[in-house]
């Protein structure tokens, strides 16, 4: 018996591997960068860990905050073009058969065959026809302001929750380095994470977000060392 065929490409895995991805990215490079930052203006071990969790917290309602006022315009813009749409099916049909016609045409379609499948597809739901192929708007990327808040605050404290777990149980005397290493190491996982399953290089993509991560905890300590120098 032959077996049905099944195709899957890597790139259906890039819209919400990419989200989850950045926002813990930016958990472990947030958090791990404040308490660098801290540790090395030679604060109380209380203290720090009183950074790491303020971090984590207000890094995941920031995202999730930022990511629903983001997707809630997306949303209104979505609304506002398929309530245009109806409107314009409602006035003139016939010209947004033609319409619908051209787009199919422009994809490779004779005219004729053009025509046919624009007007069996208006007559199933017209609407749902415009708004996917004139639109670009389907189902799949429809505009979701409470599953993107949900998501990016989830991810974010993911991310942030393993300088928090570092802070907790190191010495404080070893804290930056076994910081630095751990967040690194954390980082250059999730970015050939995102690479494998995205179909890239392993390797680049890990090293592309452990230097810039290294950059950015780097200068974090130095602005903690040039404030304890201050003190």
């Amino acid at each position: 018996m032959k077996k049905s065929h099944q195709e899957r490409h890597q790139i259906e895995n890039i819209g919400w591997l990419r989200a989850a991805v950045l926002g813990a990215n930016d958990g472990i490079i947030s958090t791990a960068s404040l308490v660098l930052g801290v540790a090395s203006a030679h604060v109380s071990h209380r203290n720090i860990l009183l950074t790491a969790t303020a971090a984590l917290v207000a890094g995941s309602m920031s995202m999730a905050t930022g990511e629903y006022v983001s997707v809630s315009s997306q949303a209104d813009t979505e609304k506002a073009a398929i309530d245009e749409e109806r409107q314009e099916l409602e006035n003139d049909f016939e010209s947004e058969h033609r319409e619908l016609a051209a787009i199919y045409m422009k994809r490779g379609l004779a005219k004729p065959l053009a025509k046919q499948v624009a007007e069996e597809l208006m007559r199933h739901d017209a609407l749902a026809a415009h708004t996917r192929d004139e639109l670009g708007i389907s189902d799949l990327s429809a505009a979701r302001p409470l599953q993107a808040a949900t998501t990016s605050a989830a991810s974010f404290a993911s991310g942030a929750l393993l300088p928090l777990i570092v802070t907790a149980f190191t010495p404080e005397k070893t804290l930056p380095v076994f910081m630095a290493v751990t967040a690194l190491v954390g980082l250059a996982f999730l970015g050939g994470i995102a690479a494998k399953s995205g179909g890239a290089k392993i390797w680049p993509g890990a090293m592309r977000v452990t230097f810039w991560s290294a950059l950015a905890m780097g200068v974090s300590s130095a602005v903690g060392l040039f404030f304890n120098g201050v003190g």
